[in-house]
């Protein structure tokens, strides 16, 4: 790397100008992916024909700002009503929510924002000095490495069935079986539609998202609340609001959370670099893994302050490998990344390896703009992290109605659907229904998420092989996604017989 060109560039980002844009995209950012179902693809998507009218290092500081903020601010409402703003953020919910009822509001929001930007940190740092390495790897992916993949993100069905893990596998089943709705990959034949035009392209993860999480939730809530425990409960509410206590881990923290962290800031930072594996496969198979490892695994999933800092790690942790993938070889890899292409060609630049000699100033310019959004994401994040809980002190049927309100427009927002709405709808009396009966969510989200890339990679691979099974253990990267998924079925049968020989 030119070090001389490194810090003339960073030169020219250090203007007024320059920082008061990507402040600008951090508090839009903020904004948007606090609320349920307004996902960073959309701010940026809307966003990205302003800034044909900036400075190619204005407008992209101000998307940059925006994406990084809005993966983090997915957190908030993930802790507050237990509802994620973005994909990224469904692990935040395990432990999050939990923290904040058991009166760690506080320490829950300060843990979201510094390890959202501790693990774009290490993205970030991933994408300046390992770009080439990890794009020239991910690009040999195929069908059998996708495969594989997508199996080794399921077996994570097991750490999110919450200590139930026959019906966490039953629940991650039926969401496999409802991805297989909508035009079949191979034979582009229907598939479930019901004849309906709506259902021809899936059944969108974002509103089943919503539903489950939000509407199951409020609905829950409804049929548990008591109204001679109102003042109870508003009480307890104020409390915890009130006296959220410390937002800043102590160092004793800091250094329990530093390995799992790293670890799944790498970890993030290689499956962002796969294209279309985002951060919501990436932060549950990072605290799927970390609870697997941790000397403390059986608080995951009760408010474990480790693993809400692993989720929130691994939620900024794709960024760096996403953005890497999309620089060099010019591959998206999310629906954000797909959209900057678009805003990059915008600028007459075009995304690859020539790009980093032919534009290597700008590039170098995102990779600083980078670190600069996590900067202001904490300095930002940790003047607001109290503030932002002020918005429970209202009574219960005033959050449910603004929850709801919510949930239903950022449903509509996504495609401008009414069809997403009613998945909204039905998949919050599906997660109602789940709550009351013990099923834990996260395994149905999960199978929905990875089925159709487990399924049509499968069948690619299938046809590739003729039909032999041969295909997934012939390569290095298969056989070495095998043996993790081994390892993570039989690791606790394992750890379980190592305690038991030690305790004797």
């Amino acid at each position: 790397m030119d070090m001389s060109l490194w810090f003339s560039s960073f030169l020219q980002i250090l203007t007024p100008e320059v920082l008061m844009f990507n402040v600008f995209g951090v508090i839009v950012g903020v904004v948007i992916g606090a609320l349920p179902g307004l996902s960073a693809t959309m701010a940026i998507a809307i966003l990205t024909p302003i800034t044909f009218w900036f400075e190619p290092s204005c407008g992209f500081a101000m998307l940059i700002g925006v994406w990084n903020s809005a993966i983090f601010a997915g957190g908030i409402s993930a802790v507050l009503i237990n509802t994620p703003g973005t994909p990224a953020s469904i692990a935040s919910t395990f432990d999050g929510y939990q923290m904040y009822k058991q009166g760690r509001g506080g320490l829950a929001l300060g843990i979201n924002v510094i390890y959202s930007a501790i693990g774009g940190i290490i993205s970030t740092l991933f994408l300046i000095f390992l770009s080439f390495p990890i794009a020239n790897f991910t690009v040999t992916f195929g069908p059998t490495e996708y495969f594989m993949l997508a199996l080794f993100g399921l077996t994570m069905m097991i750490s999110v069935s919450e200590n139930n893990i026959v019906k966490g596998m039953a629940v991650g089943f039926a969401g496999l079986t409802l991805s297989s709705v909508g035009i079949d990959p191979i034979l582009a034949v229907k598939r479930f539609t019901l004849d309906s035009t709506s259902l021809i392209a899936g059944i969108s993860f974002l509103p089943v998202m919503i539903g489950m999480f939000g509407i199951g939730e409020v609905l829950n809530q409804i049929y548990e609340y008591r109204k001679s425990q109102e003042k109870e409960n508003l009480a307890l509410i104020k409390q915890a609001s009130n006296k959220l206590g410390r937002v800043v881990p102590t160092l004793k923290e800091f250094k329990q959370y530093l390995r799992p962290t790293i670890i799944a800031g790498a970890e993030s930072t290689i499956i962002g670099a796969i294209p279309a594996a985002g951060g919501d496969i990436a932060s549950i198979i990072c605290w799927g893994q970390a609870k697997k490892m941790s000397k403390h695994s059986d608080e995951y999933g009760k408010g474990s302050a480790e693993g809400f800092a692993v989720s929130c790690t691994a939620n900024n942790g794709v960024l760096g490998g996403a953005l890497t993938t999309m620089l060099t070889l010019g591959i998206p890899g999310d629906a954000v990344t797909a959209i900057l292409i678009g805003s990059l060609m915008m600028y007459g630049m075009q995304p690859g390896p020539k790009m980093f000699t032919e534009d290597a100033s700008f590039v170098m310019q995102i990779m600083q703009l980078m670190l600069i959004s996590n900067f202001f994401i904490v300095v930002l994040g940790l003047a607001s992290a109290k503030m932002s809980a002020k918005i429970l002190n209202a009574k219960p049927q005033t959050v449910w109605v603004a929850v709801t309100i919510l949930c239903v427009v950022g449903s509509f927002a996504l495609n401008n659907s009414f069809s997403d709405v009613l998945i909204m709808a039905v998949a919050g009396i599906v997660g109602f229904i789940f709550k009351r009966g013990g099923f834990a969510p996260g395994p149905f989200i999960l199978g929905l998420l990875l089925g159709g890339m487990l399924e049509s990679n499968l069948r690619r691979a299938l046809v590739m092989s003729k039909g032999s099974l041969s295909i997934f253990i012939e390569r290095p990267v298969t056989c070495v996604l095998l043996i993790l998924i081994v390892l993570t079925l039989f690791y606790p049968l394992i750890r379980k017989s190592l305690f038991k020989k030690k305790g004797a």
